[in-house]
């Protein structure tokens, strides 16, 4: 069964009653870190529980050590899904207000954590199911806890020394999945210094998308990667972003187009720059 898989609206709909679904709301904004859950309050697809980014799917920031939003404790992070009602053959569908960054986050953290099956993310989010017309819920569902038993997969994340050492190797594809303006250091609007780690190239996760805010169709997402990977082996390839969110949004779509799923670095910009000892471009 393939990595990344998508679920469009209806198809969602048509499964609402199942008792093996389960459904994350992973709405969230950069500049207001209550939007996510105030929203979900506000109104979401009927049985679905809210994962919010900074307290659910992500770490204790460290000042000056960590990036913005470092990895969850594993442990922490498995009783967390098991609380939402995950067992381990549970399917699970993702959302967000729409592109799926932060739903894709979610997706990239349960397989971090072994799950390998019966992960979707809501083609389109939140804008598409309502497009459609579909009913939302102000409800809290009560759930049975499950019996999730995800252990961490270290193989799947590279720090921060590890790619310094690698950031020479002509077979290394480094993909940076921010905007090209952030990338090219000519703004930045989060993070204290701007610019990218050297060698890099810029794939902002957004052209993974149709003007719809779906994803584009595998063969599109194909071309899209077959230039930048070229010839260099997959298992070279690294992606990074910000702070390690937007990155799994490319690492999905190259999901979708075949590839099989590639390095996180997951402190990326953020915590890269905490060394002055580590290159800047």
């Amino acid at each position: 069964m393939p990595l990344a898989q998508l679920i469009t609206a209806e198809q969602l709909a048509r499964r609402l009653d199942d008792p093996a679904l389960r459904i994350l709301d992973c709405r969230f904004a950069l500049e207001d870190s209550t939007y996510g859950e105030r929203s979900y309050r506000q109104g979401h697809v009927p049985g679905a529980r809210f994962a919010d980014l900074e307290k659910d799917l992500s770490g204790a920031v460290t000042p000056g050590v960590t990036g913005r939003h470092p990895l969850p404790d594993p442990e922490r992070l498995a009783a967390r899904f098991r609380q939402w009602g995950l067992d381990d053959d549970s399917d699970v569908v993702l959302y967000d207000d729409g592109p799926g960054a932060f739903a894709a986050r979610a997706w990239w953290l349960l397989l971090w954590l072994g799950k390998r099956d019966g992960i979707y993310l809501l083609d389109g989010g939140l804008k598409a199911w309502c497009e459609a017309g579909l009913p939302m819920d102000e409800a809290i569902p009560d759930t049975e806890p499950g019996t999730f038993s995800g252990r961490a997969d270290s193989s799947l994340i590279i720090d921060a020394s590890a790619l310094q050492e690698r950031l020479d190797d002509p077979q290394l594809a480094l993909l940076d999945a921010r905007a090209l303006p952030r990338f090219l250091g000519e703004v930045e609007p989060i993070d204290p210094i701007a610019g990218h780690i050297p060698n890099a190239t810029c794939v902002p996760f957004t052209e993974n998308l149709s003007d719809d805010g779906r994803f584009l169709p595998v063969e599109q997402l194909r071309r899209r990667f077959e230039p930048l990977l070229g010839n260099k082996p997959p298992q070279r390839t690294v992606a990074y972003c910000g702070s390690g969110v937007t990155a799994c949004h490319n690492l999905f779509a190259l999901c979708l187009a075949g590839y099989p799923l590639v390095t996180l670095y997951p402190g990326s910009w953020s915590e890269w720059i905490t060394d002055t000892r580590r290159p800047r471009a």
